[in-house]
């Protein structure tokens, strides 16, 4: 059985460089505030609310910027907002709702058509790390954490391969906070 980092990603912002420019004005730049394990990915200083029929949340800005918005939010996060939002893998917007991003410093809004989801729980391999595991990509598969008090196996994890990931797997706060999954955590992956 292979093990995999298994790390909690927090409800996130991904903007359009039109979108980016929208809030905080033409040319601006994102600022690095810490790589994440991925690599070219980064945490940004950049903070925006998102805001619901039912409420707002903030959230910071993961960079680079990319072609599609996309807010990802754990199903706790969208029933505070009132927004129904599908499990989708990221950068799968299509028919998703949307909702309005605003700058917190500015004023400046933005109403986005879609992007809103919950994230489909996943594991980043590169192709060398998937071969060794005898995995595939788009491949679903299990994942055991083990913690003092509430070890679990999550279901319906989706590989992905690519030469641009580190091996890792991502779940979102509520399904961190049920397996009791805080800090260095290790999962064992069933095929």
């Amino acid at each position: 059985m292979e093990q995999i980092l298994v790390e909690t990603s927090a409800r996130h912002i991904h903007v359009t460089e039109q979108t980016l420019e929208a809030l905080f004005g033409k040319g601006y730049q994102l600022t690095k505030k810490k790589d994440l394990s991925q690599p070219g990915q980064f945490a940004c200083a950049e903070k925006l609310e998102i805001v619901g029929p039912k409420g707002t949340l903030k959230a910071s800005i993961l960079g680079p910027v990319r072609k599609a918005d996309q807010v990802e939010l754990s199903f706790t996060d969208a029933r505070a907002l009132g927004i129904t939002a599908p499990v989708r893998e990221s950068g799968d917007v299509a028919g998703t709702p949307g909702c309005k991003l605003v700058n917190p410093e500015n004023g400046n809004s933005v109403e986005i058509p879609e992007g809103v989801m919950i994230a489909k729980r996943h594991i980043h391999l590169t192709p060398a790390d998937a071969e060794r595991m005898k995995l595939k990509d788009k491949q679903i598969v299990s994942v055991k954490i083990y913690s003092d008090d509430r070890s679990t196996i999550y279901g319906d994890v989706v590989v992905r391969v690519s030469e641009k990931f580190a091996p890792a797997m991502h779940i979102d706060t509520d399904e961190a906070n049920a397996a009791c999954a805080f800090g260095n955590v290790q999962g064992i992956i069933i095929p």
